[in-house]
Formats: structure tokens, sequence, C-alpha cells
């Protein structure tokens, strides 16, 4: 059986205008939709409280962290020095001698120059 072909029958000018307008709608929406993701995506990244100052918060704290580990090292070692130096007759005059320069009645202290001499001695 030999097939008939149709005429082609023109879609009204209505539709065709009704479905540019939808297509278009949506393709507008679907690029502010991912304006609007691309925006939020940039923000949780670099913004006030995104993941970079996250990570740099996070270091920050790592390096109080030390430091607040030294100094407490610190008050410790400086606890323990003050223990001595209330207990201790020796520690107080071992710190008289090296700080303060002092010496008992007879001793002669010899004070040397503290850098080397620079140029070598002569024969």
């Amino acid at each position: 059986m030999p097939q008939t072909l149709k005429p082609a029958t023109p879609t009204p000018p209505e539709k065709t205008g009704l479905k540019t307008l939808v297509s278009n709608r949506r393709r507008l929406v679907t690029i502010a939709a991912f304006a609007i993701a691309m925006l939020l995506a940039w923000h949780v990244v670099n913004g006030r409280n995104g993941l970079t100052s996250w990570q740099q918060k996070r270091a920050e704290n790592k390096a109080l962290a030390i430091e607040v580990q030294q100094l407490t090292a610190e008050n410790a070692r400086l606890s323990q020095h003050v223990d001595r130096l209330r207990s201790d007759p020796g520690a107080i005059e071992h710190e008289a001698r090296e700080r303060l320069h002092y010496a008992r009645p007879n001793e002669i202290i010899y004070a040397l120059p503290e850098s080397p001499a620079s140029k070598p001695p002569s024969k």
C-alpha cells in the first residue's frame, strides 16, 4: 500500500510564541538558579566564616596551644626556682654571686672579658 502524505498544518503563531516564552523562562530560571548556587558556594568558601577563615583560625588555634604549653612549662620552671630561692640558702648564695657579683670576705674575684680578643697575641 502506498503511503499518503498529509499536508503539513501550520501551527498557529500563538502556540509557537507561548512555547518560546516557556522555553526562555526555563532557561532564565535555570541560569538564575545556577548563579545563586555559585554565589552561595563562593560564600561558603571565601565568606566571613567560610572555609578559608576556618582554616586560618584552626592554624592560629594550634599556634596558640603550643604557646600556652611553652608558657606553662616556663611558669612551672620559674615556680620551682622561686621555691628553691625561698628554702635553699645555697640557691640564694648562687644567685647573689652570679647576678649581683657578691663575694665572701677575703675572696678575690677575677673578672674576665666576655668576648675574646679580636687580635691573636703577637710573639
